[in-house]
């Protein structure tokens, strides 16, 4: 008896964002079956049926996609996974937290679609790309204080591949040390020590809602903020900022260095 077999999984449903774009930049989009309500990029993902939030999914739709493997992220789709696998299906649960680390990701998802050398092309573009920015911030007078905030109530701070990206780019996380912490929980921060701390710019990235820019100035004590004083109090898109992947370094590095190149020209 001759069992024919993949090598390769043929249906995939991608419950977060970062693995649909490495897909797609892997030339591999044809094998997405199911994506997160939240996806965004690539644009043309966003057609493609819609079965999961962050921390809920639609079970049923998945097992009637035929998926032959599920992508996810981090210790907060546990839930999911567990459900997941208890109803017979192969899930794969990423807890990439930095920059290292979400190299390693997109070398293991492009190794498991066949596209090995794919992948370690896309990071070696990524790698000249971050070395080409650090030789230029590497001769800036003075480092940019940020102040990075993720959600507002309560108050997050960056997680470490944000943080790393902001370092990278010739700034400095005001909380760099929290960014260590993968819980959100052990970010939050406590909003009188920003005056303090005087960040030179303020940048809300809130996950699923608009960011007020405004209420900024409004928290007591701030008014005196460098940030707010000059004007650099900005948003950033979370879909390009938040999720673990290609983004941080297709789009996410040149955002930063636009607004750290400005600051040193001032």
């Amino acid at each position: 008896m001759t069992i024919e077999f993949s090598d390769r999984p043929q249906r995939i449903i991608c419950l977060t964002e970062e693995s649909v774009e490495t897909l797609s930049l892997l030339g591999m989009m044809n094998l997405i079956v199911g994506v997160s309500i939240f996806v965004k990029r690539p644009v043309e993902a966003q057609n493609l049926p819609k079965v999961s939030a962050f921390t809920d999914s639609n079970f049923d739709k998945i097992l009637d996609l035929r998926p032959d493997l599920i992508l996810g992220f981090s210790d907060i789709q546990k839930d999911i996974a567990r459900e997941l696998i208890a109803r017979g299906q192969n899930v794969w649960i990423s807890n990439h937290r930095s920059i290292k680390e979400v190299f390693e990701y997109v070398l293991m998802l492009g190794s498991m679609v066949g596209k090995r050398t794919e992948a370690l092309e896309l990071i070696q573009r990524w790698q000249h790309k971050i070395e080409k920015i650090q030789k230029e911030v590497g001769i800036w007078p003075r480092k940019p204080k940020i102040y990075f905030e993720e959600w507002d109530e309560p108050a997050i701070t960056a997680i470490r591949w944000v943080s790393e990206l902001i370092e990278i780019c010739g700034g400095e996380n005001i909380f760099a040390e929290k960014s260590q912490s993968s819980l959100a929980k052990d970010r939050i921060c406590d909003l009188s020590e920003i005056p303090k701390l005087n960040p030179d710019f303020i940048f809300g990235c809130w996950c699923g809602k608009k960011v007020k820019l405004k209420s900024f100035s409004q928290r007591e004590g701030w008014s005196t903020v460098e940030a707010i004083q000059s004007g650099r109090v900005f948003e950033l898109e979370p879909e390009i900022f938040l999720q673990p992947g290609p983004a941080l370094f297709e789009d996410g590095l040149d955002i930063l260095m636009s607004y750290f190149r400005s600051f040193q020209s001032a």
